[in-house]
């Protein structure tokens, strides 16, 4: 029997974390696993805080992710990824995206953009994998492709072949904008491989 794992897909309102968990369902129901999904959007559906709960196993009976549950966490950004790091299993992953998405209250002056964001997951023990996915995702052609370099990242870790991965971008990406995500998926996929030599 395998071992029931949980991904947690976290950032705002207009990055992708839906394309991304589609890219991710697809893979995990091609290598033959129960996956369950739930999304829930934040205030706003553009620009409020998303997160996508993944659960894939033999036998999966809900999709929600417990605090301390989550094998690796994918973060859109800064201040989404400390949001959510209390979810993360104590030898969980987070991938990173190193990026600053200010909410509403900060853009207001209600309230300040928390410093030191990295530093503090850092403190608390967290195996982090962090990159500038939006500079990669320019390099591939496209910033919106930030989502794909993340999954890039995810893919460098988790257990499934490179094709599987390749397969289902195909599957869910539009035909126009297939190649302009193969590569963005091949920086990050790199990036990770790289890093974690």
């Amino acid at each position: 029997m395998r071992e029931t794992k949980g991904i947690m897909i976290v950032g705002v309102g207009g990055q992708g974390t839906l394309l991304a968990s589609r890219i991710l369902g697809n893979v995990l129901l091609g290598e033959g696993y129960d996956v369950k999904m739930s999304e829930v959007h934040g205030m706003s559906q553009r620009g409020g805080s998303v997160v996508t709960y993944v659960k894939y196993g033999d036998k999966v009976a809900s999709p929600l992710v417990d605090e301390g549950e989550a094998d690796y966490i994918l973060a859109f950004e800064r201040l989404e990824a400390a949001r959510w790091l209390g979810y993360l299993k104590k030898d969980g992953t987070l991938l990173l995206n190193d990026q600053r998405i200010s909410p509403m209250p900060v853009i207001t002056g209600a309230m300040e953009y928390p410093d030191d964001i990295v530093n503090k997951i850092n403190a608390k023990g967290a195996k982090l994998i962090s990159c500038d996915a939006l500079a990669m995702a320019l390099e591939a052609g496209n910033a919106k492709s930030v989502n794909v370099v993340l999954i890039g990242l995810l893919s460098a870790l988790a257990e499934f072949p490179e094709a599987v991965w390749q397969k289902a971008l195909t599957a869910c990406v539009k035909p126009k904008f297939l190649e302009l995500n193969q590569k963005a998926f091949s920086l990050g996929r790199e990036y990770a491989l790289e890093n974690l030599k």
